[in-house]
């Protein structure tokens, strides 16, 4: 047979039915057709009219309350055009300078975490060295820090998202002390001497990272610790929402270590966006009332800052600093992480005078 066989001649009835047939196919195939085609171009997106304005949510307090990240925040329109910033500046995913005269990350050896140290130097003949911990974010704190150090070691813990998970990751005593020793052995491998230890340390956190420097502060009531570092990070519950009233037994440990500040004994420094959080406090509120507890103020600021932030108040007594910006959504969150930089180079190098270290 054929591979292409003659088709078998119909009825005029069978060729009509066929063609009734062909053509109901031909129609639904169309209709099918347009359902699946985009929407014209001068159609209206159901998006196009005016929206709410955008609402940020931040890392809960660690009382129990939840509420979703500052970093995982999105705007109440889903189709809300983004917000125009300086420069084009995406705080989120800003470029990466590399690493300076540090190594890759070394992520073995310590208790948790990984540890960013200088390739050579770095440290003194007696084996003593500087040290940041952070909590929260440690690829952006990197690529800021960076920019700046010339000697610090950074530990970088990311531990989930939440403040809880970094609370309950540091609600043993033991866990920093275990993770101080075991970085404090990483730099001694990494610079060849039998034993290293830290001598200045600094505890630093970006947004839900605060519950574990609530937990270090607490232990230690922050003996040994010469410096806190809270980047857009610290919040509280409320008492009772409606008066605001906060629940101040939760920052105790941190308004304790900001009068050390002020009194030079330490360092702080303490900055806030202008995000309000759903049921908690936000960090404007916990940072207003941590400057009343030092008899002051926040007084008003208008200077153009770091990643497109824009300064609105500030604060300084001492060796204690606050810093207020505008924004209430995603990038002006992240874009706090680049205050590192001015606060390596102006105040804990010099403060520290660390050892340089070098390629």
């Amino acid at each position: 047979m054929p591979l292409f066989a003659a088709s078998p001649r119909r009825s005029p009835a069978a060729a009509g039915r066929a063609m009734r047939v062909g053509a109901l196919l031909l129609g639904l195939a169309a209709v099918t057709l347009l359902g699946a085609m985009p929407a014209s171009a001068d159609e209206p997106s159901p998006y196009d009219g005016p929206t709410k304005p955008a609402v940020a949510t931040v890392a809960p307090p660690t009382d129990g309350s939840s509420a979703t990240p500052a970093e995982e925040c999105k705007p109440a329109a889903p189709h809300a055009p983004p917000k125009k910033r300086r420069g084009g500046i995406a705080p989120c995913m800003t470029p990466d300078p590399g690493f300076g005269v540090y190594d890759a990350w070394a992520g073995t050896g310590t208790t948790m975490g990984q540890v960013l140290m200088p390739h050579k130097g770095g440290i003194t003949k007696n084996g003593s060295f500087d040290v940041i911990f952070h909590f929260h974010g440690h690829e952006p704190i990197r690529k800021e820090f960076v920019k700046a150090a010339k000697g610090i070691v950074l530990v970088g813990i990311d531990l989930g998202i939440g403040s809880g998970a970094y609370s309950n990751g540091f609600a043993s005593p033991s866990t920093f002390t275990n993770l101080l020793a075991s970085v404090e052995n990483v730099v001694a491998k990494h610079a060849g001497l039998k034993s290293a230890k830290a001598r200045k340390i600094a505890i630093s956190s970006w947004s839900a990272g605060y519950g574990a420097t609530e937990q270090i502060l607490r232990q230690t009531g922050g003996k040994g610790i010469d410096a806190v570092i809270l980047l857009d990070s610290l919040h509280t519950g409320y008492i009772d929402e409606q008066a605001h009233s906060l629940k101040t037994d939760q920052i105790a440990p941190f308004v304790a270590f900001a009068k050390r500040a002020a009194r030079k004994q330490t360092f702080m420094f303490l900055s806030h966006s202008s995000i309000i959080p759903p049921g908690y406090a936000s960090t404007t509120e916990v940072a207003s009332y941590v400057v009343g507890t030092l008899g002051g103020r926040p007084k008003k600021a208008n200077r153009q800052d770091v990643l497109g932030l824009d300064m609105i108040d500030r604060f300084d007594k001492g060796n204690f600093h606050m810093r207020g910006y505008t924004g209430d959504d995603k990038p002006d969150h992240c874009a706090h992480i680049g205050l590192m930089v001015d606060i390596v180079r102006a105040h804990l190098e010099p403060r520290w005078k660390t050892p340089k270290g070098r390629k």
